[in-house]
């Protein structure tokens, strides 16, 4: 892909575009202030399951055009123009092939919701066309690519924005700034919950590509093997070759934020113990995992971080995922933490009423700081665990908005969750999943951003491609 010379002046013009409000302004409002020529083109990529939420989160942003769809499954396109029409959303121009879809000098804005294979290939393509990127957490499918995909970032000079929408929410600002503030003192210690009900996927047989499905496409960066349903819409997560594991699906929400509230940037020392238990089924990543962080200060001192994920019966840890812990705003079963459904994997949504506890834990010299879900914290202090400082905030439309604001202004540094914090928190995951698969300790080098004298560690985090869906080594 080359870069697109032409777009850099169409983004000129778009700095003099204004939205409304800090919120969710009316389209009224909007064309008070936005002229014809103000509007932003988006381009959605993968409108099956979280794309879809993508597309429901920039419709009543002003000024704003949701223009084209991408998904290499001609029936999802089908079903998403329909359902485009049943919202009032003018009709986008469909692609199937997202290397064509880059080529059209009228995208502005590609929002990527793909599987996770396809995540930073696609993110580079884009920044090398010129186009700004909203990209899906994990932004990555392995380390090296990610920060390959930082420097195509930084190289041309777009605005990207990682997928964390924990980071818009003003519950869970509050509770940084109150750690940052020194509420609860030094916080030495981090946890991230991710406890959430996943019911056994069993054995799908090879069976013909359904009509439609792009398959070679869809495959992409990854070894191409015979189609299986396993392989393919939402199970893809609990396949190596595709997927990452809860830990980075559901759970790289919670190690975001148990970095941030940390304030550490890479680890030391990673070590992940776990199985997949329980079920006999295709699922190859750990649905019960357990991995200790190692991480150094600037000062020479020493921070830990604790991660769990559990896949199937637990407890709710200080009450995180209770509705009584956020005043019973917590959403209903079957909501992860970016409020949108798993419907669209009837196997592995949480079972309406059964427990997940999804959220945060902070330990400090002077008390303990719960986040639960997105949109709540409380505090507990001194050696008794009075109550402090807490907060409930449902979360709305924050962060799309928050993009669109950066876009317009070119102020990259005031993005939400920039694209290197998303890499930073998502190279957590790698390391975990690595040290699992490895059975044994990894040593980082945070410094240098490499591993430390294990070779295997290191082919492992990079990652292999299938031509010719390569990341380059020079972007």
């Amino acid at each position: 892909m080359q870069h697109n010379t032409q777009q850099p002046d169409r983004r000129a013009f778009l700095k003099t575009g204004v939205l409304a409000a800090a919120g969710i302004a009316t389209a009224a409002s909007a064309k008070k202030v936005l002229g014809a020529n103000d509007r932003i083109r988006i381009a959605v990529v993968g409108v099956r399951g979280r794309g879809w939420d993508h597309v429901k989160g920039y419709k009543p942003i002003p000024g704003v055009e949701i223009a084209y769809f991408c998904d290499i499954d001609e029936n999802v396109l089908r079903q998403r123009l329909a359902d485009a029409e049943k919202m009032d959303i003018p009709k986008p121009q469909t692609y199937v092939d997202i290397r064509k879809l880059l080529e059209d000098k009228n995208v502005d804005a590609v929002s990527i919701a793909t599987p996770n294979h396809w995540h930073s290939l696609i993110g580079i393509w884009a920044a090398q066309a010129g186009k700004d990127i909203y990209i899906e957490k994990p932004c990555s499918h392995n380390w090296w690519e990610g920060r390959q995909l930082v420097q195509a970032v930084e190289k041309y000079k777009v605005i990207c924005e990682h997928g964390s929408q924990c980071r818009s929410s003003a519950a869970i600002l509050e509770a940084m700034d109150q750690m940052r503030s020194g509420l609860i003192g030094n916080v030495y210690m981090a946890r991230g919950l991710c406890y959430k009900w996943r019911e056994t996927i069993g054995h799908a047989p090879e069976e013909p590509v359904p009509a439609g499905v792009h398959y070679d496409l869809w495959t992409g960066p990854a070894p191409l093997k015979p189609f299986t349903k396993n392989r393919f819409h939402y199970n893809w997560h609990w396949i190596w070759d595709t997927g990452n594991g809860d830990l980075g699906n559901q759970g790289i929400h919670e190690l975001d934020l148990a970095r941030w509230g940390l304030g550490v940037t890479l680890p030391t020392k990673i070590t992940a113990l776990g199985g997949h238990f329980l079920f006999d089924d295709d699922q190859q990543t750990p649905n019960v995992l357990t991995v200790a962080y190692e991480f150094r200060t600037p000062d020479g001192k020493t921070k830990m971080m604790n991660f769990e994920v559990r896949g199937w019966m637990t407890n709710h840890e200080a009450g995180i995922g209770t509705r009584e812990f956020s005043g019973g705003g917590v959403p209903e079963a079957g909501l992860n933490a970016a409020g949108s459904s798993d419907k669209s994997a009837k196997t592995l949504g949480p079972p309406s009423g059964k427990p997940s506890t999804i959220g945060n834990l902070y330990y400090g010299s002077k008390g303990y700081l719960a986040i639960s879900d997105y949109d709540s914290y409380k505090s507990f202090l001194g050696d008794s665990s009075e109550p402090g400082p807490a907060k409930h905030a449902p979360v709305k439309n924050e962060h799309f908005v928050n993009f669109i604001e950066c876009m317009r202004s070119r102020k990259a540094e005031e993005l939400h969750a920039p694209i290197r914090e998303g890499y930073l928190s998502t190279t957590l995951v790698h390391l975990a999943n690595a040290s699992y698969r490895l059975g044994r300790t990894i040593n980082f080098d945070p410094q240098t951003e490499s591993v430390i004298n294990d070779p295997e560690a290191t082919q492992l985090l990079k990652g292999t491609y299938r031509t010719p869906y390569v990341v380059p080594e020079q972007v």
